[in-house]
């Protein structure tokens, strides 16, 4: 047996749901079907790739790795038949958080000029701590900090001083620079999945006694603006995301974050080493 499009459909449609019978009524098919559908993809494999021994069903270590290809593949199928996208082939370009800061809008404007023919898609996702590109949503991703990104090339793109991020009308806000020590006496805002700020940035035993979980920056900068939290980013933030109920100051005693371009080899688009090379030529010119 060949495995196609569907065999991967009816895996994705399991592992997101954790259940047949729900990931069965999804795909308006028949629970039966469904599982002998993923029989066949297993055996076609040669892997087990979902744990049926619990009634809730979870994925197997191998599951969890080919969900990402999978997810990919089928993200890819997708792409090349939106009728929407027929007449070009976009370069999209993921990003969690600020993309490039004060170097977006030039990246933006020459990659217009100098390629017209191929749309600049710059997708922010949020979701995922590689900004779609291991799930195959985007086709070069915009990282800090990332760690080890595997199956993924990288290149370091440039350094971001980091800043604190306070409310303006609260008494962090009087001082011109503020340490580690000064942000752990208040609950510290803090993206598990994206975010480049963890525990580990304070040393031991003197991080913030509380931390207050976001899923994205707008709800990060509204837990600060709003006094329930404190933070810590970059200077892409404090250039994209201007508020007048925050104050960004220098922080003086953590280190730079690392911003990386990363992308899959081989290649999603034939574009990407000339996107590449742009990127690096306007941090390099600024």
């Amino acid at each position: 047996m060949t495995a196609d499009l569907r065999h991967l459909r009816a895996f994705l449609a399991i592992a997101a749901e954790g259940n047949v019978t729900r990931a069965a009524a999804r795909l308006h098919v028949t629970q039966p079907a469904l599982s002998r559908t993923l029989r066949q993809l297993e055996q076609h494999l040669g892997v087990r790739l979902v744990d049926r021994s619990t009634h809730h069903l979870a994925l197997t270590g191998a599951g969890e790795r080919y969900r990402q290809r999978a997810e990919a593949a089928v993200a890819a199928v997708d792409a090349t038949l939106d009728p929407a996208a027929a007449g070009a082939w976009p370069l999209r370009v993921g990003h969690a958080w600020s993309a490039l800061g004060v170097h977006t809008t030039t990246l933006l404007r020459r990659w217009a000029g100098a390629h017209p023919d191929v749309p600049l898609e710059l997708l922010r996702i949020d979701d995922d701590r590689t900004a779609g590109l291991a799930r195959g949503r985007c086709d070069v991703a915009i990282l800090r900090d990332p760690g080890p990104v595997p199956g993924m090339r990288t290149a370091r793109l440039l350094s971001e001083r980091r800043f604190a991020v306070v409310p303006v009308d609260g008494p962090l806000a009087t001082h011109t620079a503020l340490s580690l020590t000064d942000l752990a006496t208040e609950p510290v805002a803090m993206n598990p999945l994206t975010g480049s700020t963890t525990r580990g940035l304070w040393p031991p035993g003197a991080g913030p006694a509380r931390v207050v979980e976001v899923g994205n920056t707008d709800d990060w900068l509204v837990a600060i603006a709003a006094g329930r939290a404190v933070g810590v980013s970059t200077e892409a933030t404090v250039a994209v995301y201007p508020n007048p109920d925050v104050a960004y100051l220098p922080l003086t005693d953590a280190p730079p974050v690392e911003v990386v371009l990363a992308w899959p080899e081989p290649v999603t688009h034939p574009s990407v080493p000339t996107l590449i090379d742009l990127a690096f030529d306007v941090v390099t010119a600024a």
